[in-house]
């Protein structure tokens, strides 16, 4: 049993993360950055919450670019093979839930 307080959560450096479980090889973890991520596709699903802060998500539909403001609460969901990099605005706390050893 443990419990985290998510606002509490500072890292050195940006998208380190505090690990929270791995569920039959489903990882949870709690990030904090400042800084933006790179292009990636996951190597599975990806679920993306946003705890504290906001975060501009980019993804490509379609081989178009978009985005949207991710807000406290917002949860952006990546299926196989969405290329996505989050950007936040100021710092971030992000929960994020995937495939154990995904990028």
């Amino acid at each position: 049993m443990e419990i985290t307080r998510s606002k509490e959560f500072k890292s050195n450096k940006a998208w380190d993360s505090k690990f929270i479980s791995n569920m039959n090889g489903i990882t949870t973890k709690l990030h904090w950055t400042d800084k933006p991520y790179k292009w990636h596709i996951n190597d599975g699903e990806e679920i993306f919450v946003v705890l504290d802060g906001q975060v501009k998500m980019f993804y490509k539909e379609n081989n178009e670019e978009k985005s949207s403001i991710l807000n406290i609460g917002d949860i952006f969901y990546a299926s196989v093979g969405t290329e996505h990099y989050a950007h936040p605005i100021g710092e971030a706390r992000i929960l994020v839930i995937e495939k154990d050893g995904s990028v």
